[in-house]
């Protein structure tokens, strides 16, 4: 009797009444979601651990993980490359921008699309997904071509007037980002409006858009992180404008070709691109951290998630 009883609430610890309440599920779940954690902050913790190795741990075999003594000047060296007193400045306001017109437009554009019957609409539609399929590689002849006619290339304008007018990096995502929210929106709320006398646009900014703040929420903090990023379009169009990215990217290749890989002083290096890798994904991860409520939270009220 006491053996059949003891069987049954081992049974109910490990499985629950249902399964998904025992000790055994849990632990399934708990496995799961670690293994992918570590997937996704390995290359951080690698990150952190080998920018505070100094020469001689980066090149001992028997150091991995744990420097023998934490190693600054890395960071110190990273921060006179990257110029970062006189460079950060410069790459904040330009994302920032960027950011903001995409953003605007997109919002502008996805209202359009849900809100208006227009010739041509599904076209126009099915040709704004095709920019986003189409790798950037496959127009970038023809773009620059009319960069130059314009008198746009070598000037951050080849980069903002695009983002000012839909064409941005993965604008087509913020489109339809905008657009699936847009449609959700009862257009009961809207024809009480118009019988009250308010314009399209008045109704556009006083009361769709404070409707769409996860979405300009969402939409803001990917095209911020996209430009801050992008470093081939960004070298491509402009030469006034040096981000750092692009810094740690020169950086880099005049260093590799001093000591190409598997050279012997290829490794001493590692440490400082390293800590300028660091440097430069800091802002991101300040501004996700600060945001991440307000940036989950519009993650699901966005339903960009497939719900």
């Amino acid at each position: 009797m006491k053996s059949s009883q003891l069987k049954s609430k081992f049974r109910k610890k490990m499985f629950g009444m249902n399964f998904v309440d025992g000790l055994f599920y849990k632990i399934i779940i708990f496995t799961l979601l670690i293994s992918f954690s570590y997937i996704y902050l390995y290359p951080i913790l690698y990150l952190v651990t080998n920018s505070l190795m100094g020469s001689n741990d980066l090149i001992n075999d028997g150091v991995k993980w744990i420097p023998t003594t934490l190693y600054f000047k890395n960071y110190a060296q990273a921060f006179k490359v990257l110029d970062i007193a006189n460079s950060i400045g410069g790459t904040v306001w330009y994302v920032l921008k960027a950011s903001i017109l995409s953003t605007v437009s997109a919002a502008v554009i996805g209202y359009g699309f849900a809100r208006f019957d227009f010739p041509f609409k599904k076209l126009l539609f099915v040709l704004m997904l095709v920019t986003f399929i189409l790798p950037s590689q496959v127009t970038m002849t023809s773009s620059i071509s009319i960069m130059r006619n314009l008198g746009l290339i070598s000037t951050q304008k080849s980069m903002l007037y695009p983002a000012m007018l839909g064409q941005g990096i993965n604008a087509a995502i913020f489109i339809l980002i905008f657009f699936q929210f847009f449609r959700t929106i009862p257009g009961v709320l809207i024809e009480s409006a118009e019988v009250d006398g308010a314009s399209e646009f008045k109704i556009f900014y006083r009361i769709v858009l404070p409707l769409a703040i996860p979405s300009i929420i969402v939409v803001f903090l990917f095209s911020f992180v996209w430009y801050w990023n992008e470093t081939y379009l960004t070298s491509l169009f402009t030469s006034d404008l040096l981000t750092l990215p692009l810094r740690i990217n020169r950086f880099r290749a005049s260093y590799s070709e001093l000591f190409p890989p598997g050279s012997p002083g290829a490794a001493l290096n590692e440490g400082v691109v390293l800590a300028a890798n660091m440097l430069v994904i800091l802002p991101l991860l300040i501004i996700y951290f600060l945001g991440q409520r307000h940036f989950t939270e519009s993650i699901d009220r966005t339903g960009i998630t497939g719900e």
